[in-house]
């Protein structure tokens, strides 16, 4: 039996309804699971919209074909759809989590660079689209005298090009590997029922935390960082707050529980303590849409549906497709106008909304009354408002924000024909502003625009002015702080709550 809620749906569950109606349109789920199927890894990620920055025949020169080959593999289990309905997401519209740097898999290897496949998200300035990125991160090591670079040249700077703590799904395989789909059931606790919180926990009070998973996921967690099975970590609760937990067990043969940290620690050693990803502290929102009866199985992604689908309750009536946003209403059928005492149809026509019970030279003439100051009929207002504002433009706006501009342009063309031209008004200016969002994320891409207010500075220029170097633009250094610095970048460097230490997040 679904849950009910006496006070309404929550609004994290609204928001990740509309996500999960937009953000992956089944188009983008079926043209990427094609191409991966006939082994077009690359082909797979240009159509979930995600660039490679990287050259796998760099990579096999500077690291050695083994690693590369490791690399190469887990690019070919890679499904990039199944990693974008996964990605973290912020409130309120569900849009991506920007200017993240997010690991998919690590490959260690003794003497060398620690070496990292991980996917990054662009600034919140150049989101437009909500595309994605593939990148080799090398960590700490440092680049070898005379190795050839392995990623391909990105003029730009990533604001965080460190892999997170606290976001990271190498340790979560089942949520971009399309091999290890199957073990989502699992992980995500849906093979158990769901128990009510423990309001006395502090650590659960109106979240949707997965407690009753922490404890297996903190020790997979300690022992991929070389640490003791028992220990230490933290679960990051909100901005500003963080519980410091521990592992206990009697020994290695009892299963470990979480316990609050008895003994307090100093900030710099709580900072420095692994970070429970959020993936694993959390409930799986697509387990709670479905237990809430707020979406059903045939809506969700084809992995999560077939590891998901022998623990689906069962719907609660009145909560299921009448209460998401649902498909846009049909548009063959014509518009019913009343005009001039009788019911007209406004419908397609030539490629074009029309006004069909009205011959053209009365329309010709109507429109030119119009264009004198005359009042126009019935029909024609009920078009110039289609235009305009019309019903669908919430869905519009929504697959826009998610990026997905060709199925705004398929719901706009439905509406109004292909051979429409957009008059001034509301949907008008959401289509201009997407197209010009879009140029913000080509010059974010190209390096064109420096996205901080003393980037574009050179060292060796002498008048303060960026230099005509030939070289590496010097958005790629950390800008020195000086009179011509922003005082809202001063106050933000020198600020005293900045962290001091290289452990803080």
């Amino acid at each position: 039996m679904a849950h009910h809620f006496a006070n309404g749906i929550p609004t994290h569950l609204l928001m990740w309804q509309r996500v999960r109606e937009y953000a992956v349109p089944p188009s983008m789920i079926e043209t990427a699971t094609a191409r991966r199927a006939a082994g077009d890894w690359a082909g797979a990620c240009s159509a979930a919209r995600i660039d490679v920055d990287f050259d796998l025949r760099a990579v096999a020169d500077r690291h050695g074909t083994s690693l590369a080959a490791r690399l190469r593999a887990d690019l070919r289990r890679l499904a990039p759809d199944l990693l974008r309905w996964h990605m973290p997401r912020i409130a309120p519209d569900g849009r991506l989590r920007p200017g993240l740097t997010l690991t998919l898999a690590r490959y260690g290897a003794f003497g060398a660079a620690p070496l990292s496949l991980v996917v990054r998200t662009p600034p919140a300035w150049a989101d437009a689209g909500q595309r994605m990125s593939l990148a080799v991160w090398e960590g700490h090591g440092g680049k070898a005298p005379g190795s050839p670079p392995h990623t391909r040249p990105h003029p730009h700077p990533h604001p965080h090009p460190h892999p997170d703590r606290r976001f990271r799904f190498d340790l979560h395989r089942h949520l971009w590997d399309a091999g290890g789909s199957g073990d989502l059931a699992r992980r995500c606790g849906a093979d158990r029922p769901p128990s009510p919180p423990d309001r006395s926990s502090p650590a659960v009070q109106g979240t949707p935390w997965a407690v009753a998973r922490w404890a297996a996921e903190a020790e997979s967690l300690l022992r991929a960082e070389g640490l003791p099975p028992r220990g230490a970590f933290t679960v990051r609760l909100g901005a500003g707050r963080r519980a410091v937990l521990e592992l206990v067990a009697p020994d290695d043969s009892h299963a470990p529980t979480v316990e609050p940290l008895r003994k307090p620690l100093p900030a710099q050693e709580v900072a420095a303590l692994p970070v429970l990803p959020e993936a694993a502290a959390r409930t799986l929102p697509d387990l709670e849409l479905l237990r809430a009866g707020l979406i059903t199985a045939e809506r969700l992604h084809s992995l999560v549906a077939g590891s998901l689908a022998a623990y689906v309750p069962e719907v609660a009536p009145g909560l299921d497709s009448a209460s998401g946003p649902g498909p846009g209403p049909a548009h063959g059928d014509p518009h019913r106008v009343e005009c001039r005492g009788e019911i007209h149809r406004v419908a397609l026509r030539d490629g074009v909304l029309s006004a069909i019970d009205h011959d053209r030279a009365t329309l010709r003439r109507e429109e030119l009354l119009v264009a004198l100051g005359g009042p126009s009929l019935p029909c024609l207002r009920a078009i110039d408002a289609v235009h305009r504002t019309p019903e669908t433009l919430p869905a519009v706006r929504e697959r826009l924000a998610h990026g997905d501009v060709s199925g705004a342009l398929a719901v706009v063309t439905a509406l109004l024909g292909p051979d429409a031209v957009l008059r001034d008004g509301p949907l008008r200016e959401e289509l201009m502003s997407a197209a010009a969002r879009r140029i913000d994320h080509g010059l974010f891409r190209a390096g064109l625009d420096a996205g901080h207010p003393a980037a574009g500075r050179r060292p060796d220029a002498a008048d303060g002015t960026a230099g005509s170097g030939s070289g590496t633009p010097y958005a790629n250094r950390r800008p020195r702080l000086d009179r011509s610095t922003p005082l809202l970048t001063r106050r933000k460097r020198t600020s005293l709550a900045r962290p001091r230490n290289g452990l803080s997040r």
